[in-house]
Parts: C-alpha cells; structure tokens; sequence
C-alpha cells in the first residue's frame, strides 16, 4: 500500500470532547499518529457521556468517545503533577504538532503555551482552539458546542416561526466547522515547514469558524438591516421547501423544488392534480406567499403513500427528495454500505462497533481505520518506554509517584 500522506507526522494531543478530537482523528485516518494526554483522575467528558455499549456505563463503554477517537494512542498523565511536564516536553521533542482546545491560559499554566513550547522545538506546528480567541473582552468565557450554536446564531434560526429555538440537534460547531478548518490550517501548515523549515502558530478561535460556514444571516442584516428568524424547514427563496408526512409512525420525506421548471417536475408526478393549476401556484414568487396551503396540498398527497416508494418514485421522475432516515436506517443504507462507509472495529471492551469512514476518498492514498479508540492509557507504556526510550526504572518511579495516574 502507497504511503499515507500523513505518516511520519506525530500530533501530541491535549485536545478534548468535540471539535479537536475531530480534528486528530482526520490526521490519524491518513496516517499521522495521535497521541492523546489523558488522565485517569479527570477522564475525558465524552468516556462518561453515552449511547454506551449494552446500555451499561463505563469510561471505556462510550460510543460517543469511540466515533471520535479510532487509530489514536492514550496515554494516561497528571498534569497537575509539576514532573508531569518533563515527560510532555520529551514528547514534544519528538512531535510535529501539538493540539489543544482549552480557554487561554491553561496550556501556559503548565509552561507549555506556544512561547514555551517554540523552545523546546523550534519548527512545531502550535495549534489552540479555545471558544472565542486569545483576545478580545470575552476570551476567557468557557463553553462547548451547544453554547457555540447560541452563541453564533444558529439556534436564533433554527425552529419554527411560532415555536422557541430548539437549537440545531447537534453540536454542529463541533463536528463541521471547527475541525475542517483546523485540519485545513494545519495541512497548510505542514507544507509551510516542509518548504521553509519553519513552524507556526495557529489560532482557530470555534466562534469565528462557525460564523464563517453561515454568514448568510448576518449579511442581511449588515446590507437591509434584516433579522432573519426561525422559517422551521421552508427556504428564503424557493418553495416548495419542506417535510411532509408518508404512511407509518412519525415518517416524513423531505422535497425540495428549485423553480418553475421542477415545480411542473413534481406537479406531474402527483399525477397533475387541478388544485396544481391554480395561479397562486403557478410561480415561485406565487408559491412563496402561499406557502402554508401549498403544504397542506403536498402532504395531503404524501401521507397517504409509502415513504420508500414515494421518494425513489420522485427522485426517478427528477424531484429532488430524501426519506427521513433514523439511525437504523443509516447505518443499513445500501448506498452507503456499497461505498464502504462503515468500518467495524473490535473494541476490547465493546467489542465489534461501528465507525464511520472518512467521507474524503483519495485514490492512491485512501484513508484507513486499522484500530478502535484507545482504551485510557492503554500505550502509557509503550510510548514513554518505547518511543520516549524510558527505563524501567524512570517509569516505575513517575508511576509510583503517581505522575503516571
């Protein structure tokens, strides 16, 4: 097999939860090898947080964990243990990069903020991914994912008009915009020192990110002095944009028209109903403004039909469409089981689970899962002992001093 692009490339990884675990696992998948620093007396928020395997509990049990964290090392260290840093600096030493999503100043608590680690190795790749940047009056503010989405706007959109926000069903700051950026930024980076020998500092502060992937919203306002609000899941420009009813309990399908010419598209695969005809439906502008009834028509004519059929019916005909898939239902999807989308790992705990490919296909250089997320410091010692060249004696001392938790 073709060499990864990413093989030789060693990431010491303080990151947690969300968007930086994301982020190094992009790098693992194609062949940079993360090591994260872990500590058994504050584990990882995501080890305690489920679905987990059985329904049964457990910091090796999480499936929430294990998505984000395949072809990854742990080891398990007390940061708070001064000597703890001695160790970090040795790997240091021996990385290419270094990742954290911290607030300012916890990496410079330990001595280890970029000033401090430049020191150590001239030609890192510093990469910090705090909540709102290192400057600025709100910098220092803690918060995760679901205060991120508050935060940029997201949940202000997401909903119906007559309803509170309910927010956008994920942490999507975390799984989208964050990370791609940063394994952008850090790509670039490596190629930056390849060709110069220099290293980088890189600051991707998640607020920024995320406004980025959706400015739509704030550019309304900044031009018309327009505050968009909650549309549930119609369209600014287009209708009919929605979700309609199929036959069965809580089915829905999605069906999207995109002007005149897909309009008359589904008017025929209804089968050319009068009510179609009438003006008020005849152009978008005409939809638009009638868009309540409009609905009411469409899922007359949808809940009365399988959802299955119904949507490979309008999609053969040229209508955009999509069943609403639950969980099962992606993970049996044929279309992504013939692409190879799932890869089964066997856990130590868990055993066999799923983990879901890279959506990225390189042709000579594909990604590969070979390995399930690490147990917690299941290579505390193979890397200080191997990769780190530690006695026995040296590690049996920090593990007796309890530096090694």
């Amino acid at each position: 097999m073709a060499k990864k692009p990413l093989e030789g490339i060693r990431v010491t990884d303080f990151s947690w939860v969300g968007a930086g675990p994301i982020t190094t696992r992009f790098l693992a998948e194609y062949g940079a090898e993360v090591i994260r620093i872990e500590t058994k007396k504050r584990p990882e928020i995501l080890r305690l947080a489920g679905p987990y395997k059985d329904g049964i509990p457990g910091t090796e049990r999480s499936g929430y964990y294990s998505n984000r964290n395949p072809n990854k090392k742990s080891i398990s260290l007390d940061m708070q243990n001064p000597r703890a840093r001695e160790v970090v600096v040795r790997l240091i030493e021996k990385s290419d990069l270094v990742i954290n999503n911290f607030r300012p100043g916890v990496m410079e608590k330990w001595k280890l903020g970029y000033e401090d680690v430049k020191k150590i190795k001239p030609d890192i790749i510093f990469v910090t991914m705090s909540m709102q940047g290192s400057t600025g009056p709100h910098s220092n503010y803690m918060g995760f994912g679901a205060t991120l989405n508050a935060l940029v706007g997201f949940n202000h959109l997401s909903g119906f008009p007559d309803k509170e926000p309910f927010g956008t069903g994920t942490n999507y700051t975390d799984h989208v915009a964050v990370p791609t950026h940063t394994a952008y930024a850090v790509v670039a980076a490596l190629r930056h020192r390849r060709k110069t020998g220099e290293g980088m500092y890189i600051e991707m502060p998640q607020s920024e990110a995320a406004i980025s992937v959706s400015p739509l919203a704030v550019m309304d306002y900044a031009v018309n002095g327009n505050i968009q609000t909650r549309m549930g899941n119609r369209h600014l420009d287009t209708a009919p944009h929605g979700v309609y009813k199929v036959k069965g309990e809580r089915r829905w399908i999605a069906i999207a028209v995109f002007g005149d010419n897909e309009w008359k598209t589904l008017k025929d695969a209804m089968g050319s109903p009068s009510w179609a005809e009438d003006g008020k439906y005849a152009t978008n502008e005409n939809r638009l403004k009638n868009q309540d009834e409009l609905d009411e028509k469409i899922e007359e004519w949808t809940a009365a039909q399988n959802g299955g059929d119904l949507t490979e019916r309008l999609v053969n005909s040229g209508v955009r469409a999509g069943l609403l898939y639950d969980a099962k239902e992606v993970l049996e999807d044929r279309q992504l089981n013939a692409r190879g989308n799932w890869v089964y790992l066997d856990h130590p705990e868990m055993g066999l689970s799923a983990y879901n490919n890279s959506p990225l296909v390189m042709s000579r250089t594909p990604a590969q899962l070979h390995s399930p997320a690490p147990l917690l410091g299941q290579h505390t010692e193979e890397v200080l002992k191997g990769l780190l060249q530690m006695s026995d004696d040296e590690f049996n001392s920090l593990k007796t001093e309890g530096i090694l938790d």
